[in-house]
């Protein structure tokens, strides 16, 4: 099996090389007229200066971006399910004391096929910007390992921990790239911001979290509200932890929406219409508006599906005092108040430990994060690396009702080209 893997691999990267017209790929230039490969490992750990989608191989479709919904598919409030079924519907309490349900530890054999894995990717002397499934293949055991992981969070509970990644063992640069092969299996790497970065670093940059309309909230210490990102699939990998804080809670959004409806369902009702804006705060392609249009909840195809941040909801006061939209009422200020309480009450809540690795699904799961305080230096401050994925319809992800839904990379951020 080692042999078979071992052959597949090579086979692999000569595939490689040979698109690249190059062996080994050179570094930061051109390889041939269809891929283009930078080589700098240092840019892509500079948290401002991360890699972006702009060095990665051309041959790779462009994360899509947001778009407005497609008002023609937003299904009205009285098309929706009164009550979600299935395992996608979740309470606290079944998790709190069973954290085999939803905890997971690479073993010592899955440890030595990642490394084993790397060390075949190392070899081929390809920059990890040019990771995908075929450059870094991973080995049977430990891709079967993920892709059953992959069910429980595509069709299933919707979130993940998987313990015991040896971060502090290995090399920045190893640890980046086995991150990045270990998301081939879940999706399709997306840009997170206007610089089309992939790899996002989740740290304290000094930025002021008042700031909404220009500010990322991931980039400051201050809590993160209950939210979904804009990806299928969000995953967390722990660095360094805080001196205080910085904790995970998770809640599922059809059993968020089946309180809802049973306690208010005045404010289910208003957050499924399409009247909702989110500010796009500056991350804008040529003839966009600065804002998006779109609900909070939609019933799409059977499924219901949730994509909501409180923070792009609230950052839109410039575009109102410019007359261009016309903001929220008052009883949608109050619904997304009420929305976060009680998703803070049914909440699941966790510590991800240094070397943890979170997957969360952005389209059935709201997640948020506790204010937290780094140590005082030399220590290292808090520090996670983040993807977003996509798992598109032809990977078996959920139709959605936005233009993209079939695209490879549908969601992320994406200014111009």
């Amino acid at each position: 099996m080692r042999m078979a893997y071992r052959a597949r691999h090579r086979c692999n990267i000569a595939y490689a090389n040979s698109l690249a017209g190059s062996q080994p790929v050179p570094s930061a230039r051109y390889c041939s007229p269809r891929i283009v490969f930078i080589d700098s490992f240092a840019h892509y750990m500079n948290t401002d200066t991360a890699t972006s989608e702009e060095h990665v191989a051309v041959l790779r479709p462009r994360t899509q971006g947001q778009h407005d919904v497609l008002f023609d598919k937003v299904q009205p409030y009285t098309a929706f399910p009164k009550v979600v079924e299935g395992p996608t519907v979740w309470q606290a309490e079944q998790f709190r004391s069973r954290r085999d349900l939803w905890t997971k530890r690479w073993s010592p054999e899955y440890i030595h096929e990642l490394e084993e894995a790397y060390s075949m990717f190392k070899a081929s002397r390809l920059p990890i910007t040019a990771i995908t499934k075929d450059t870094f293949p991973l080995p049977a055991g430990v891709t079967d390992f993920l892709r059953s992981i992959r069910s429980l969070i595509v069709d299933g509970q919707g979130f993940i921990l998987i313990e015991g990644l040896p971060v502090e063992q290995w090399p920045k640069e190893k640890t980046a790239a086995v991150y990045l092969a270990i998301g081939t299996i879940f999706g399709n790497t997306l840009s997170q911001n206007h610089k089309g970065h992939v790899l996002g670093h989740v740290k304290d940059l000094g930025n002021d979290p008042t700031q909404t309309h220009k500010v990322r909230i991931y980039s400051t210490a201050a809590r993160q509200f209950f939210h979904t990102d804009a990806a299928d699939i969000v995953g967390l990998l722990c660095l360094h932890k805080a001196k205080e804080g910085g904790e995970s809670d998770v809640v599922s959004a059809h059993h968020l929406w089946n309180t809802l409806q049973a306690e208010r369902p005045d404010v289910a009702e208003l957050l499924v219409r399409p009247n909702w804006y989110f500010d796009r705060k500056g991350e804008v392609s040529e003839g966009q508006n600065g804002w998006v249009q779109k609900s909070v909840f939609y019933f799409h195809e059977g499924k219901v599906l949730s994509h909501y941040d409180p923070y792009f909801v609230k950052s839109i006061g410039r575009h109102v005092d410019a007359g261009l939209i016309p903001g929220h009422s008052k009883k949608q200020l109050e619904a997304i108040e009420i929305l976060e309480q009680t998703a803070q009450r049914l909440a699941l809540h966790m510590v991800l430990k240094v070397g943890d690795l979170q997957f969360v699904a952005d389209t059935h799961v709201f997640h948020a994060r506790t204010a937290y305080t780094d140590c005082a230096p030399p220590a290292p401050r808090r520090h996670l690396l983040r993807l977003w994925l996509a798992t598109p319809e032809s990977q078996g992800g959920w139709r959605r009702p936005f233009k993209d839904s079939a695209h490879e990379k549908r969601g992320g951020i994406q200014v111009n080209d």
